[in-house]
This record gives C-alpha cells, sequence and structure tokens, in this order.
C-alpha cells in the first residue's frame, strides 16, 4: 500500500517508525520534517505546498495548531519570495534580515551578518544568546566588541532601547576593554579601573580609557610577575596605539597601593 503524497517511512534508532515529509521547489528537494504518523507528514506537505505553491500564507499567519515547525515555516516562506534557501529561520529584506528564534521572538541584523548567522545557529539559555563556534560557545554580542562580562547600560547600550534590534549602528559600545568602568565623579569624567581578585580591588582612576585599559595590564603584569599569582588574566589589546605610546602611558600610568601591598 503506497504512503500519502508527500511522505516516506523510515526508522528511529530504536526501530520505531517514523514518518519523514518532503517537497520539491525550484528544483530544490526540501526536507520539511520528520513525524511520529503518516497523517501527520502528509499535513506538513499539504503546509508546505501551500506556502510554496499557493502563495498562501506570509509571516504572520503561522497559528500553534499547523503541524509545520516555525522554524520551518520561516525557511519556507523566505525561499517563497526571496529565492534564497537559507536552513536557519531568516527572513531577508532589502537592507537587513530577520532571525526568529521562536513565533514571538524576531532579532534583527544588518545583511552584513547574513552569511554568518546563516551557517551558524542562535540558541537561547537564561537570556542568554550564543552561537556554537568550533565547539565554542560564543556570545553573540562579542561580534560587537562586547565583553563577556560586559553590564547592559555601563559597558553597551542599545540605542533605541530595544535589545531585540542587533543592527551595527544600534548598539553602542562604552567600554571595550577588560576591568574598565565609566564613571562621573564630582561632575568629571573618570575611567575606573578595577581587578578581581577573589574580589574586586580598585587599580586606579584615569582621565582616558586607555590609559585605565593599559593600568589594569600594568596590575596584572604587577601580580603575576611580583605577586606570583597564579591565575590566567585576560589581558587588554589596544588596536589602534603603537607601541611606543603603549610603552610611554604604560610607565606614566600608576596602579594603588592596595594592589601593590596586597596580601594574598
Amino acid at each position: 500500500m503506497s504512503l500519502l503524497l508527500g511522505v516516506y517511512k523510515s526508522a528511529l534508532k530504536s526501530g520505531k517508525p517514523s514518518y519523514r515529509s518532503s517537497i520539491t521547489y525550484n528544483n530544490k528537494h526540501i526536507s520539511i520534517g520528520s513525524f511520529s504518523t503518516e497523517l501527520e507528514a502528509h499535513t506538513a506537505y499539504l503546509e508546505a505546498k501551500d506556502i510554496l505553491l499557493h502563495h498562501k500564507y506570509t509571516l504572520n499567519d503561522y497559528l500553534p495548531s499547523f503541524t509545520i515547525s516555525f522554524h520551518k515555516w520561516v525557511v519556507l516562506l523566505n525561499f517563497r519570495d526571496n529565492k534564497y534557501y537559507i536552513k536557519n529561520p531568516i527572513y531577508l529584506y532589502k537592507y537587513y534580515f530577520s532571525y526568529f528564534l521562536d513565533e514571538n521572538t524576531e532579532l534583527i541584523f544588518d545583511v552584513d551578518d547574513l552569511f554568518y548567522y546563516s551557517n551558524h545557529k542562535i540558541f537561547r539559555r537564561q537570556g542568554y544568546l550564543f552561537v556554537n563556534d568550533y565547539g565554542m560557545q560564543v556570545n553573540i554580542l562579542s561580534r560587537y566588541g562586547i565583553k563577556n562580562y560586559a553590564v547592559e547600560n555601563r559597558d553597551y547600550l542599545f540605542k533605541d532601547g530595544d535589545r531585540s534590534n542587533l543592527r551595527y549602528h544600534n548598539i553602542e559600545v562604552i567600554n571595550p576593554y577588560y576591568g574598565v568602568s565609566k564613571d562621573l565623579v564630582k561632575g568629571k569624567t573618570v575611567y575606573t579601573t578595577k581587578i578581581h581578585i577573589n574580589g574586586d580591588y580598585i587599580v586606579g582612576r584615569y582621565p582616558s580609557i586607555e590609559e585605565a585599559a593599559i593600568a589594569y595590564n600594568k596590575a596584572i603584569d604587577y601580580l603575576v610577575q611580583i605577586k606570583n599569582i597564579n591565575k590566567k588574566f585576560n589581558k587588554n589589546y589596544l588596536e589602534d596605539m603603537n607601541k611606543d605610546t603603549y610603552s610611554e602611558l604604560y610607565k606614566k600610568v600608576s596602579i594603588s597601593n592596595k594592589i601593590k601591598t596586597l596580601q594574598l
């Protein structure tokens, strides 16, 4: 007895039967998903057919009662409307694209990031967004120069207040360096450097962010070379500063006596 249209039978590792659904559109064979019953697989095929061949739906028409997953819904609609098949739940617009984590969560990115997110799935855990890159969990905010320890509205901010708008023009990185924060003291902007050693210790306060970043590095050198602390610290890298300028500032900046007299 032949199976319903768009369905073929397979088996799970346990030996339990499974029903896979697929459809061909614009000469591309597309897997719709795996289902526990033949009827579910066929229903998903019909829904995919309505999307691709009958142009019946838009992004906003998805219902929980549909058999097809929302992920595949987005993939098929994007393929139909924009002629690009992308395996992740991405929908293209002229100047940006949307990445859907679910029916209620839409992230917006610049087209410059399209290749990356076409090949890297975004995961969410306790509000933390990351991708798996070469076996490592990488915070997506790191693509903007934002450190893992960074605090929103202190180290970076979303200019329009929308955390889902991840276009580059909407993200302002206030502090790109380890251990540095921007503060207002007696009406003046200063940059406070702290280092974590069994708690936070103030290294000093400095008039420029570059001096504060270098002071952090100097504190690390002192703790490792003089105090013999066996701890791995991440140093600040000042990309736009030449070696001579760095050396001058390194000699100039002072670090707190609390660091120098620290008893460990």
